[in-house]
């Protein structure tokens, strides 16, 4: 039987990530709730929520992390000559509660999802005091894909992504990744291993680092100007050539490469 933490509504305190579960991979703790002081402690620590509609609210932080150099996403050879002549437009914060909807429809055959109702509330919470952030891929009006997340100090944590096009998925992940580097947010969270990711240039790094790389990022000050505005000067045929960037963020790029497993 499986004995987990409870969290106190009272207190924004987690257990030592090190004391999480390794099967299930990163099970942490249960309880408390998804206000956003405390979303904002979790991922701080390198600690989010994932649940079922009928199940507790349940906090994890696996080992190893699937993560991405933001100056470095692979873009394959024949995405980049799609890319060249892609026509679409690249948004930002323009349908918060819309990617997150788009994000939770059943996939895959499968009915069930774990963006409920209270992750919808909690995370439009987030949006609403400038934590949570989506970039939005439209085709004319039309949204087509995106991806959603928390941003903290300088790390991006993602948390879901829809594609209702080919590639209208890897394009947001892509244009997230520039619109990042860019702004000196040398890594991005993507939680768990897929084959997905890891074919876009995710790769895994060990708990511990992760969360010492967390911690020295989370502190520092936001980006200035607006989201919108950064991520709307992006153009999909931008996605096919390197990220041009500042020094500091192509030294700290470099170590990211160097944990790659």
């Amino acid at each position: 039987m499986i004995t987990l933490p409870r969290l106190s509504n009272r207190e924004l305190t987690f257990p030592d990530v090190h004391t999480a579960l390794e099967q299930p991979n990163g099970l942490l703790a249960h309880g408390g709730d998804l206000e956003p002081e405390r979303l904002i402690a979790a991922y701080s620590r390198g600690i989010f929520p994932w649940f079922s509609h009928d199940e507790p609210i349940l906090w994890w932080s696996p080992d190893p992390r699937m993560v991405f150099a933001t100056a470095k996403p692979h873009v394959p050879r024949r995405l980049r000559r799609w890319l060249r002549s892609c026509r679409w437009t690249i948004h930002a914060d323009g349908a918060f509660a819309e990617v997150m909807r788009a994000c939770a429809m059943p996939r895959g055959g499968h009915q069930g999802t774990w963006i409920t109702g209270a992750m919808h509330l909690a995370y439009g919470r987030l949006h609403e005091i400038g934590h949570a952030h989506s970039i939005e891929i439209r085709d004319g009006d039309a949204l087509i894909g995106g991806i959603y997340g928390v941003a903290v100090g300088r790390m991006f944590f993602a948390e879901s992504m829809f594609s209702f096009r080919d590639h209208a998925s890897k394009v947001a992940l892509l244009a997230l990744c520039r619109g990042l580097a860019q702004w000196e947010f040398p890594l991005l969270d993507a939680q768990m291993r897929s084959d997905h990711l890891v074919s876009l240039g995710g790769f895994e790094l060990a708990r511990h680092e992760f969360v010492l790389r967390v911690a020295g990022l989370v502190g520092a000050p936001p980006p200035p100007g607006g989201w919108n505005e950064h991520f709307s000067a992006i153009a999909p045929a931008d996605l096919a050539s390197p990220i041009p960037l500042p020094l500091a963020n192509a030294r700290d790029s470099a170590l990211c490469s160097v944990a790659i497993v």
